[in-house]
């Protein structure tokens, strides 16, 4: 299996240099808002080849104050012009996978899927249509939700090799209603990336794997026939990555049968 990437913001790079060299780490790059203010794509190349090896590369989009189902016009506008930023800088430094958030918010759209799902589509079509050109996935992040059944239906419309989903342990340990059993027989076919951090079910702490409440055992378990996942481990510190890789270790997947 691929060694892990490791998430980190663009304008902490610097913080985790040391480790990144030493242990060549692969990347989940996030860009705020404000850092796609204050940059251009010639720095994130310049970055990029500072580091003397060639990671394997992913990049989160910008999610704060954004809606990717937005029902007002002006702030979808707000949105794309975002991410469309990010499929600048995608285009020049071609990642593996881009994850953004789902935006969905159960209370916000009154109950109705339909609306969220209408709407997202607009969106996400248009994104996946500059994707296929660079032949990068895009993988939608649960946050707030409390069963898989919006995520499922919106892969299932996109209906796409390069639109999947991005199981996020840490959220689904404090917002799900549903077993894991559940969540992954209804929406593994679609997984495409993990993020991969822990905690106890009060709080997102993005503990290292296996130090909180998550079972991530029968994770591995349920997507022991799936090929091609990206792991991606977010901490929040030099420390917890390299605990957090350190933990990873231990869980082995289950031999195919």
């Amino acid at each position: 299996m691929d060694s892990p990437h490791v998430h980190i913001p663009y304008d902490r790079i610097n913080n985790f240099a040391s480790l990144i060299k030493d242990k060549t780490l692969n990347l989940e790059i996030y860009f705020s808002a404000d850092i796609l203010e204050n940059i251009n794509i010639k720095s994130v190349e310049q970055l990029i080849h500072s580091l003397e090896y060639f990671p394997s590369l992913s990049i989160h989009a910008p999610f704060m104050d954004l809606s990717p189902a937005a029902v007002d016009s002006r702030i979808r506008e707000v949105t794309m012009f975002r991410f469309n930023q990010i499929m600048d800088i995608a285009a020049a430094v071609r990642p593996r996978t881009i994850v953004f958030h789902s935006g969905f918010d159960k209370w916000k759209y009154a109950l109705d899927v339909d609306i969220w799902l209408e709407k997202s589509l607009i969106t996400w079509q248009e994104i996946l249509e500059r994707a296929v050109k660079i032949e990068t996935m895009i993988a939608i992040e649960n946050i707030f939700e409390d069963t898989p059944g919006n995520l499922r239906l919106l892969a299932e419309k996109m209906d796409s090799q390069y639109f999947g989903l991005c199981f996020d342990t840490g959220h689904f340990n404090l917002f799900s209603k549903v077993s894991l059993d559940t969540w992954i027989n209804d929406t593994g076919k679609y997984i495409s990336e993990l993020h991969l951090h822990d905690n106890d079910g009060t709080k997102d702490a993005h503990a290292a794997p296996g130090t909180g409440t998550f079972d991530f055992n029968r994770l591995f378990e349920l997507l022991k026939d799936r090929d091609g996942i990206l792991r991606t481990i977010e901490a929040h510190s030099p420390e917890e990555v390299t605990e957090s890789l350190s933990v990873l270790e231990n869980f082995h997947d289950p031999p195919k049968r």
